[in-house]
């Protein structure tokens, strides 16, 4: 039985309550629970650094990792953590051995440090960036798959995909996707940074060859907590960005060990998956996602406008096209974004297509009401910057 949501767990949080929170999706929020869970790992590591390092990391790593994969559908073995998903691409795509005419195909609709970072891969190779259209808004699965599908070439050696794309917000079917790149004998890199703790996730069904994904975020886990996943046959060349003692280890002697650093993010990994599953595991990310589609519901009858309606491709997350009266552009959502930030409350402003639409988050500690404020902020904001 789901407990109940909204203001009556809000408490579990140090959120603000002058501030109206409406944007999990960003950076997430660790529950005191979990901060406390931290704290004490730390407080082990400061009784004696050098012995907790050597003699109690090793192993309380592994037990973490095994923790994570057992909830993502994957194996211990085949886990590492890293500080967060685009750490786990980057690890990925730099250790790829591209060469002069090789394309490697994003999505339009991708996240923009990832595509810098194949942008750079692929310029100091001699490669090509190639990207995929997603249809917008009101996609369906089949033309996303078809978008994708038709834009591999015969020189497309790599796709990066995300699971669940940032600015828009979608659901991205993972599984058909990499069905289609391995059909075309194209290797996958999914970017899972909003996929785990916000839907249902199960790594060996989805049968990519990597896929990050953060726990920072929907599984409420301390700040630098996310993992690297990586099919048994594709961990021989990958290589953590930090290269340190465990270089030609293997995949985890070189993962679990890059030098000094605070292990107690993930080591709290137990304690974030504890409180998941005590707020209602698969009842709460349904919840969650309902309320979304809700809440973008009530904000566009508000405002007189309308939803990205991802349908199907919905999760947690929801976008309301903001009813301009004068042209769209990326500077006018900057702008938008800081006044509601200055207004007590932050949501993402993305410009796609000819349209600023912003992105809402529904997650435990949200009810109905934070999205009715959200849309009398927003419409306060549209008008007293007459746009």
């Amino acid at each position: 039985m789901i407990p109940t949501l909204g203001k009556a767990v809000r408490h579990e949080w140090r959120l603000d309550p002058d501030f109206l929170t409406v944007n999990h999706g960003s950076f997430g929020a660790t529950p005191t629970v979990v901060l406390a869970a931290q704290r004490d790992w730390r407080e082990r590591m400061e009784a004696q650094p050098s012995r907790f390092m050597r003699a109690v990391v090793p192993g309380a790593l592994r037990a973490a990792a095994e923790r994570l994969a057992t909830f993502v559908g994957a194996e211990g073995r085949d886990l590492a953590f890293v500080d967060n998903a685009t750490g786990g691409c980057n690890a990925v795509l730099r250790s790829l051995r591209l060469r002069p005419g090789d394309e490697v195909l994003v999505l339009d609709h991708g996240y923009g440090a990832v595509r810098n970072t194949v942008r750079m891969v692929t310029e100091a190779a001699g490669a090509r960036m190639t990207e995929a259209t997603i249809p917008f808004p009101r996609p369906t699965e089949d033309a996303v798959v078809e978008s994708i599908a038709s834009a591999l070439t015969d020189r497309t050696v790599l796709a990066v995909m995300d699971h669940i794309t940032s600015g828009s917000a979608l659901v991205l079917p993972a599984a058909r996707i990499v069905a289609a790149c391995h059909a075309a004998g194209v290797r996958v890199l999914i970017d899972g940074a909003h996929a785990p703790g916000q839907i249902d996730l199960n790594l060996r069904a989805i049968g990519a060859d990597w896929y990050t994904g953060n726990a920072h975020k929907w599984l409420c886990a301390p700040k630098g907590c996310a993992f690297l996943w990586a099919a048994a046959d594709r961990q021989a060349d990958l290589h953590p960005t930090v290269i340190s003692h465990g270089f030609g280890g293997g995949f985890l002697a070189e993962f679990d060990w890059t030098g000094t650093r605070d292990p107690s993010a993930a080591l709290s990994i137990g304690a974030a998956l504890d409180f998941h599953q005590r707020l209602g595991g698969a009842a709460m990310r349904a919840r969650n996602i309902a309320l979304a589609r809700e809440g973008a519901d009530l904000m566009a009858r508000r405002l007189n406008t309308e939803t990205g309606d991802a349908g199907a491709l919905q999760g947690a997350m929801a976008l309301v096209r903001l009813p301009l009266r004068g042209t769209a552009t990326e500077a006018v959502a900057t702008r938008i974004r800081d006044r509601l930030l200055a207004a007590g409350t932050d949501a993402p402003t993305h410009r796609l297509g000819d349209a600023v639409w912003l992105r809402l988050s529904a997650f435990a500690y949200n009810d109905l009401d934070d999205f009715t404020r959200l849309a009398d902020r927003v419409a306060r904001v549209l008008r007293e910057e007459a746009l």
